[in-house]
Formats: structure tokens, sequence, C-alpha cells
């Protein structure tokens, strides 16, 4: 496993699409790893291939619940409600806004055995799905930020959110 480096705001590569996996490689299983070992060097909540400059479908969370969620080619099927929030990023380090994303979501997705499966979040873990999605995309939270994008040195302590 290894670090890898983070793409930041300015970086061509956060801007495009990505492309779907269509099959499960040894290089493609050492990029999952190496993802979720960055995500945890950076203390992230999530993180999308092309935020460490592959231009894959694939997606790494862990938002404190006990689970790592890994999502291949991921299609969020369903929205449900709303929430306003803070939100960060690792590609917008330094920075936070707020944004409102779907209280309740419902993905459907591959894992790294290519198997389909649908994933239901709310809360925080919806939150992040959406994000990570949006970046699959070419998509930044900051064109969502409701009001500015502040410093981070902003946030009191109970304030404080994971950078997804």
């Amino acid at each position: 496993m290894a670090i890898r480096n983070i793409r930041v705001i300015g970086d061509d590569i956060l801007t495009k699409k990505c492309k779907p996996v269509k099959e499960m490689t040894p290089r493609l299983l050492q990029l999952i790893d190496d993802m979720f070992e960055t995500m945890y060097q950076e203390n992230g909540a999530g993180l999308a291939a092309p935020q460490v400059g592959v231009l894959k479908q694939i997606v790494v969370m862990d938002v404190d619940d006990g689970n790592q969620y890994l999502l291949i080619n991921p299609e969020i099927i369903e929205e449900e409600g709303s929430q306003t929030g803070t939100e960060g990023c690792l590609s917008v380090p330094g920075k936070h806004g707020t944004v409102t994303r779907p209280e309740k979501v419902k993905v459907k997705a591959l894992d790294q055995d290519m198997k389909e499966f649908v994933l239901e979040g709310e809360g925080l873990l919806a939150r992040c799905i959406c994000h990570e999605v949006a970046h699959l995309r070419g998509e930044l939270y900051v064109d969502l930020v409701e009001g500015e994008l502040m410093d981070n040195s902003e946030l009191d302590e109970e304030g404080e959110e994971e950078q997804e």
C-alpha cells in the first residue's frame, strides 16, 4: 500500500468525467488499498479516484459508523429529504462551506468482486455518497456552497467536519 498525492482544486483532472470500471485487476485492487490508506492518512471521510489522479469510477468512504465502503461505478437511484451542513474536501485544503444535500440516498454500485449491491445511507453517509459521486462527474462541492467558502481556522472544535 502507498499514500497517493491528492490532486487539489485547479488541477484539470478534477473537472473530468470518470470512466466506468469494466473488470477488476490487480492494479485496481492496489489503487483501492492505496485510496483507503490515503484517505485515512489525510483524516478524510471519503475519497474518489480522480482525487488521486485516476479517471475511474471508484469511491472509498469511512464515516466512522464501523464500516468501510467501496463503490465501483456508483449510481444514485433514489434521494429523499434534505440536510444542510458544513462540508469540506481533501482536494480543497483548508476550506469548508455550507452545502445542502439529500438526507437519504440509495446508491447502486459494484463491490471489489464486481458484484452489484445497493447501499442506503442517511445523514453523513448520504452526504459523503453524494459528494464523492459528484467527483466522478467532475464536480466539486465548491459549486454548491451557499454563501462564502470559509477557512477551516474559522471552525470551532465542536463544528469540525471530516474532509470528504
